[in-house]
């Protein structure tokens, strides 16, 4: 596989990235000048087989016509191996079930750039000069970068100009072959069904043309307008749903190389242990037990100190781990509370001023003055991923090559990983990306990647399999933060919000991940702190939102929304409680100051109609929600049961631009409202004396079957470029709830997760 760039040149170019967003323009004037790197074709040729005939870096004509797609994104149950196909199907005029999937190789076109492009700590409402500078900056830094990632609901918004740009390339390359064949001006050819035809009848397939088409020069690709899509916007059925049902599809835990061997890991009984010493004999003792290894010395900051146990089949290597006699030094978190976490964070608001994110007018002095005050202060919980793969990944380190078979969000990240532990060049690296059974943000962390080649390493060249427990993930995953948020407010005497100040604290999730990946130092703001606080679109002339960021002695990573996730819940539940203080409808409250806003309040409108009146013994709670680009609304129809809340119905409307797959769309809505009820219902992660307390799905549950509210989803039509939508449906899930809950009972939840006693 060709290489992605060098770790180093990468760390240095992450580093100037840094420094764009903290001061927008710290990167080399005279790189910056330079045209942006084209993404249509790699530096080396795509692996092909089979008399294939690659026409741009993205697609390959076979011999029988299928296409064959370089697919650089991850697909864990969001539906990117079918949107993605769409867009080149689409400009390429062929049969999406025509197109098929091949791993991309690790080249700069593939790097996502959307996603580090959105990393930007503008307010969307910002149409300057500056925010246009700093986008272009940052995207052209990132095409540079390269880093093949998915995350950030940024797959098919990255996507949706090289990807359509390879289709039609390719199209205008084939419609050339076919016109020089024929002796004929190419405006007198289309294409249709993977065929070019030419205004007489004659036709010639794809598949003849591609050897010809190869040196045609395509010039610059001329895209489809919207009105002539066929494929775009049409719900087409997942292509990965037949192989998940008849049991074909390969996981990453599915792995199954010869030789295999597997492995289990021993692993601190509190944050920050270390391994001081170990017993290996009676663990070699067991049956099947091959090697009891200390991997410290290999992991450095890239994992815990752990031990590990290789055996003949995981169940041995398990049994083995769990009982390996082991000493541990106390580390720095060995006195680590809960409670201790949120004194600091409260200790921390009373005394610094944070990071202004975003300010406007003043929300003191005179604009205060015998103003009606209202006050609140919410928290939110430390959380775990839970997905339903166990972490794992199979390596083998032989002659000098690594290896890898592993479901990652984050395939460049892993081959670098991966060449730092086994002490190789990345170029000496393969990877096999296999479907993830789930990711959220865990399997952006590569820490089963350094552990498995570790443990690779020093077994012959065999290739290992490491499985880590339920227990080991809940205890040692890079959690979701907890955070603490305190709002004041003041209302006019029309019940209108004069001032709104906002300041909150947590743990910085983009300087540990540097630090954890890059080996960079986590300095100046992180837009995913406070990213749906300081980026509301409700009308009001005098705001602050400020953020506190705390060294987190907690390790914390991107959770599914990220900040979104628990800021929703802070802003959407304190607009609720103004509207209550002010003797105001919570949905009149909110169309009052989205009045420069038609697309949210399309989306408020849609939802809340859809939703209608609620049934009697039960309440409506609405909350409105913009991130990752897409606006989301929702309704949740709520009650009250034994002292237990229960959500019957979840209305979702979202606009996020041109909806490439409408049956995907509706699909994510659902997994993001109960992936982001269950954490509103039940999550949380909490510390004691530096142990996690919760294990398994007992105490740390999701939701069941008995508990899933029917979620109807309203997709608004948008000519604008498509958004996110993976994620957007998370964070307007747990304000909706808790406002329903205030209507039945009176009582005002600012603590997740949401409990009546």
């Amino acid at each position: 596989m060709a290489a992605q760039s060098s770790p180093s040149r990468r760390r240095f170019l992450l580093g100037g990235l840094g420094l764009g967003v903290a001061g927008v323009g710290a990167l080399v004037l005279g790189w910056g000048v330079l045209p942006p790197r084209q993404r249509l074709h790699g530096s080396a040729p795509l692996p092909l087989q089979d008399g294939a005939v690659a026409l741009n870096g993205w697609l390959a004509i076979q011999t029988d016509g299928t296409v064959l797609l370089a697919m650089p994104r991850s697909e864990m149950g969001q539906g990117v191996h079918t949107a993605l196909p769409m867009l080149v199907a689409e400009e390429l005029d062929v049969p999406l079930s025509s197109v098929k999937l091949i791993q991309a190789p690790m080249d700069k076109i593939f790097g996502n750039v959307a996603m580090l492009k959105d990393s930007l700590p503008f307010h969307p409402d910002d149409q300057g000069r500056l925010k246009a500078l700093a986008q272009w900056t940052v995207a052209k830094a990132a095409r540079e970068l390269g880093v093949i990632v998915t995350g950030g609901s940024s797959s098919v918004k990255d996507g949706w100009g090289p990807m359509r740009e390879a289709g039609a390339s390719a199209r205008a390359m084939l419609v050339g072959a076919a016109a020089a064949q024929w002796q004929v001006p190419a405006a007198q050819c289309r294409t249709q069904d993977g065929a070019v035809l030419h205004a007489d009848g004659r036709r010639a397939s794809y598949a003849s043309l591609a050897q010809r088409a190869a040196g045609i020069d395509p010039g610059t690709p001329v895209l489809k307008l919207p009105q002539d899509f066929k494929l775009i916007g049409q719900p087409a059925p997942r292509r990965d749903t037949p192989s998940k049902v008849n049991g074909s599809a390969r996981f990453g835990i599915d792995a199954r190389p010869p030789g295999m061997l597997y492995a289990a890991l021993h692993l601190p009984p509190r944050l920050g242990d270390t391994l001081a010493a170990f017993d290996a004999a009676p663990v070699l003792a067991m049956p099947g037990v091959k090697k009891v290894l200390d991997l410290t010395p290999h992991l450095a900051q890239r994992s815990v100190s752990c031990a590990a146990v290789v055996a003949d089949t995981w169940w041995r290597a398990k049994q083995a781990a769990a009982v390996l006699p082991t000493q541990w030094k106390a580390g720095p978190q060995a006195n680590l509370s809960s409670a201790g976490v949120y004194a600091e964070f409260a200790r921390l608001l009373d005394t610094e001023a944070g990071h202004a994110y975003h300010a406007s007018g003043e929300v003191e002095g005179k604009v205060a003055q015998g103003l009606r005050q209202v006050s609140a202060e919410y928290r939110a919980p430390f959380l775990a991923h839970a997905a339903m793969e166990p972490v794992n990944c199979t390596a083998q380190v032989k002659d000098g090559k690594v290896m890898l078979w592993v479901s990652t969000q984050a395939p460049g990240i892993a081959v670098d990983v991966a060449a730092k532990v086994a002490g190789v060049d990345a170029r000496d690296v393969a990877i096999e990306v296999l479907l993830l059974g789930g990711g959220f943000g865990r399997r952006l962390e590569v820490d089963m990647v350094a552990q498995a080649v570790a443990i690779a390493l020093q077994c012959g060249g065999a290739p290992v399999q490491l499985v880590w427990t339920r227990e080991q993930d809940t205890a040692h995953d890079m959690y979701r933060p907890a955070a603490l948020a305190r709002f004041t407010a003041r209302l006019d005497e029309h019940g209108r919000i004069a001032s709104w100040d906002n300041k909150s604290v947590s743990g910085s999730i983009t300087h540990q991940f540097l630090q954890r990946n890059f080996g960079l130092p986590g300095a100046g703001p992180d837009k995913t702190t406070a990213e749906g606080e300081f980026d509301m679109p409700y009308e009001i002339a005098n705001q602050r939102i400020a953020h506190v960021i705390a060294d987190s002695p907690v390790p914390i990573g991107y959770w599914r929304s990220v900040g979104h996730s628990h800021n929703a819940f802070f802003k959407e539940s304190f607009i609720d409680e103004l509207a209550h203080a002010a003797g105001q409808d919570g949905i009149a409250f909110r169309r009052a100051m989205l009045v420069k806003h038609p697309r949210h309040l399309a989306v408020l409108d849609a939802a809340v109609a859809k939703a209608g009146t609620p049934p009697p013994g039960h309440a409506h709670g609405v909350a409105l929600h913009q991130s990752f680009g897409s606006i989301v609304a929702q309704v949740a129809q709520v009650s009250v049961e034994n002292g237990e809340i229960r959500v019957q119905r979840v209305v979702c409307a979202i606009d996020c631009g041109i909806a490439v797959n409408p049956n995907i769309i509706a699909q994510q809505m659902e997994s993001a409202v109960l992936f982001g009820l269950s954490a509103a219902l039940g999550g949380e992660i909490t510390f004691k004396e530096g142990k996690v307390e919760q294990a398994n799905f007992h105490d740390y549950p999701v939701l069941r079957m008995g508990q899933t509210p029917e979620v109807e989803t309203i997709i608004i039509a948008s000519a604008e470029h498509p958004e996110g939508v993976g994620e957007p449906g998370t964070p307007p899930i747990a304000p909706a709830v808790a406002n329903a809950v205030f209507s039945l009972t009176g009582k005002r939840l600012r603590s997740l997760p949401l409990r009546l006693a």
